[in-house]
């Protein structure tokens, strides 16, 4: 029996667009259940009693699988979902792959979005004052010393771990969609990682993210713009 998969997310949650990636590449149909993260939500803390999203719950005539968080959902569906793959066949490729899903989780997550995307969007949630503006600035220099090693990555590769798709880029693609929605990328500054975006931004499990708005917080201009 083909589960009935549903996942619980925030939709400009870079950790839950990883999910909604992956489940978009292997072709899997999902139903959608969005969680307000910063609100008391008891019925998804007893599917995840860290209040992390994302969640995705699989039902089947056996019973109900519950996997909670970003990395052991992408695990899941590799193991377990048909549909391409997205590990390398290549030992090289996938190592590099997991790197750099480290990176994004940790590093990235910790130098750039804690700052820009607290002071973007969390405190509008919150309702926690202005942006700080010391705190945007580093944010955004940070992002810059990302970007460019992303850059010269995309200089000498077709994908970001290598010659394939991976879940290196579903990672890279859902932390920058994100800060893309607030209009914080300067792509024109980094050629072969716009090209890269524009490559991942036409795919057809890019296009439920395009569509997504949360209210009171509109995107840029270009946020759905193929052509951007």
């Amino acid at each position: 029996m083909t589960p009935r998969r549903t996942l619980h997310h925030f939709p400009l949650d870079p950790a839950s667009r990883q999910a909604r990636l992956a489940l978009g590449e292997k072709r899997l149909d999902f139903d959608e259940v969005v969680v307000r993260y910063w609100e008391p939500n008891p019925e998804f803390e007893a599917l995840n009693p860290s209040g992390l999203t994302p969640v995705l719950v699989e039902e089947t005539d056996r019973g109900q699988l519950v996997v909670c968080e970003t990395r052991a959902i992408l695990d899941h569906l590799e193991e377990t979902a048909k549909g391409d793959a997205l590990l390398s066949p290549s030992p090289a490729e996938r190592a590099e792959a997991r790197r750099l899903l480290q990176w994004f989780d940790k590093k990235f997550d910790y130098e750039v979005n804690a700052l820009l995307l607290h002071e973007k969007m969390e405190k509008r949630l919150l309702r926690l004052g202005p942006p700080d503006m010391p705190a945007m600035r580093a944010g955004r220099e940070a992002l810059r010393r990302h970007l460019g090693y992303f850059d010269e990555l995309l200089q000498a590769r077709d994908w970001l771990a290598g010659r394939r798709l991976s879940l290196a880029d579903i990672a890279a693609a859902a932390h920058l969609s994100v800060l893309d929605y607030f209009g914080e990328v300067p792509w024109r500054d980094y050629p072969a990682l716009k090209t890269w975006y524009s490559r991942i931004k036409s795919r057809p499990c890019f296009r439920p993210l395009l569509a997504d708005r949360q209210p009171g917080i509109p995107p840029a201009e270009h946020y759905d713009d193929l052509d951007f």
